[in-house]
This record gives C-alpha cells, sequence and structure tokens, in this order.
C-alpha cells in the first residue's frame, strides 16, 4: 500500500494520465476525419479505432479523477485518502477495447466472412479471458498466492493470441501485397511489445523498490503501453486501409461519389 507519494512522483502519473486522455480523444477526431480517405469498404476498421480510443479516452478520464481523488496535498507531500484508487476503471476499458482492437486487424485485411468469423472468434474470446482473469490477480494481495495463480491463467490466452496472430494469420496474409503485409507486421510487433508491458506492470510490486517508485512505475507503464496500443496501432491501421484502398483502384471523392482509377 502507497504511504505517501513525493509532488514529482504524483505530477508524473498525472501528467501521464492527461497525455494519455489527449492522445486518446486526438485520436478519435482523426480517425473520424480520416474515414473519407480509403474506401468505403475499409471503412468499419476506422470506426473500431474510433470506438477504441474513444472509450480509451473516457475511461482516463475516470481514472484521472480517481487518482485526484486517491491522494490530498499535506505538508509538500501526497498522502493517501479514504478512497482508494480504482484500477478497476483500467480492466473496464480493456474488457472493452481489446476485442476491439483484435478485430480492427481482422476488419481491415478484408478477407472472406468464413475467415472473419473465425479468427474474429478466437481472438475475441481469448481476449475477454485474459482481461477478466488478470484482473482478480491485479486486486489481490502481493503476499497472495493467489495473485500468482490468475497472473498465469490469464497468461494462457496471452500467448495463445500471439500464437494466432502469427501462426494462423497466413492464409490472409498470403493475399496481401509486400506493402500491407509488413505494415500489418509492424502491427503485430505493437502488440507483441506493448502487451508485453502489462505482465511486466503486474510484476513490479515483486521488484526490490519501495511501494511509491512501484506504483508509479506501474502506473506510466500502463499509460504509456496503452498510448502506444491504441493510438499509434489505430494510425498504422488507417495506413494499411489507404493502401488496400489504392491498390484496389479508389481515389477519394466526395461521400456521395466514388471516383475509381484508370486501370
Amino acid at each position: 500500500m502507497v504511504e505517501m507519494l513525493t509532488q514529482g512522483q504524483y505530477d508524473l502519473v498525472f501528467n501521464v494520465f492527461s497525455l494519455v486522455t489527449a492522445g486518446m480523444f486526438a485520436a478519435a477526431i482523426f480517425f473520424i476525419l480520416a474515414r473519407r480517405e480509403v474506401a468505403p469498404k475499409h471503412r468499419m476498421a476506422l470506426t473500431l479505432s474510433t470506438l477504441v480510443v474513444s472509450i480509451a479516452a473516457y475511461h482516463y478520464f475516470r481514472i484521472t479523477g480517481a487518482w485526484e481523488a486517491a491522494f490530498q496535498f499535506v505538508g509538500g507531500e501526497y498522502l493517501p485518502t479514504d478512497r482508494p484508487f480504482n484500477e478497476g476503471y483500467r480492466y473496464a476499458d480493456w474488457l472493452l477495447t481489446v476485442p476491439l482492437l483484435l478485430l480492427e486487424l481482422v476488419v481491415v485485411l478484408g478477407v472472406s466472412r468464413q475467415l472473419t468469423r473465425s479468427l474474429a472468434t478466437k481472438l475475441i474470446v481469448a481476449a475477454v479471458a485474459m482481461i477478466a482473469l488478470g484482473y482478480p490477480g491485479e486486486v489481490a494481495a502481493t503476499d497472495d498466492p493467489a495473485k500468482w495463480i490468475w497472473f498465469t491463467l490469464s497468461m494462457i490466452p496471452f500467448l495463445y493470441i500471439i500464437y494466432v496472430l502469427y501462426t494462423q494469420f497466413g492464409e490472409a496474409l498470403s493475399r496481401q501485397s509486400d506493402r500491407v503485409r509488413a505494415l500489418f507486421g509492424s502491427l503485430r510487433t505493437i502488440i507483441l511489445v506493448t502487451w508485453s508491458v502489462y505482465p511486466l506492470a503486474f510484476l513490479a510490486p515483486y521488484l526490490a523498490l519501495d511501494p511509491a517508485t512501484t506504483e508509479v512505475i506501474r502506473q506510466v507503464g500502463y499509460g504509456v503501453a496503452d498510448l502506444v496500443a491504441k493510438p499509434a496501432f489505430g494510425v498504422l491501421l488507417f495506413f494499411i486501409a489507404r493502401q488496400k484502398s489504392v491498390e484496389e483502384g479508389w481515389i477519394r471523392g466526395s461521400d456521395e461519389q466514388r471516383v475509381e482509377a484508370a486501370a
């Protein structure tokens, strides 16, 4: 339990939360405006990106408020109040946004309906299981053996998702251009790298650090990972949708008119 934060520690976490909130809102506006830059068949992917960052922006607004309520400035330090920091907001966010984020990957490739359904079902079910199993471990006490049990259980669907992304997307990617495959590879790398931050932050309490430093590492780690895993991920997804639109001979026109490129 955190007994005290220095002003620098408190401000660092608060400023990261503020940065992430602003980044999510800015990304939502970008994805809305960018819809007209891709062919209509690929706009659903950008709609999903908009939903992901909008949901995340709302939850980070609530997370920031919970952080403010959890501490009070007394004598040059931030001391805990009688209102504990609510970590549940973060898991509520992930429970909604992680399945949507994975669905984006499937939708943007524009593969057959059967393959889309198969890949989406596997990824969404695994994502929900990963988040649902991770939350009890998150809120469990550091010295509670159940914390490790829940952590291990949540890692099983996490590893399964990575397995699906790097093996079972082969058929979907085989029909894509070299440029699209390269961009998709970057998306998978973002997922692998940023999602690896979450289990590391989960294990931060076991480092030989004081509770305040541990809490700052966890919250900053989660925030930075979310910023890359959602807005930056969505921008790369936009580039894929745009590239596929160009390859399919689509040139942006008005909402009422689509201009087909000359063969």
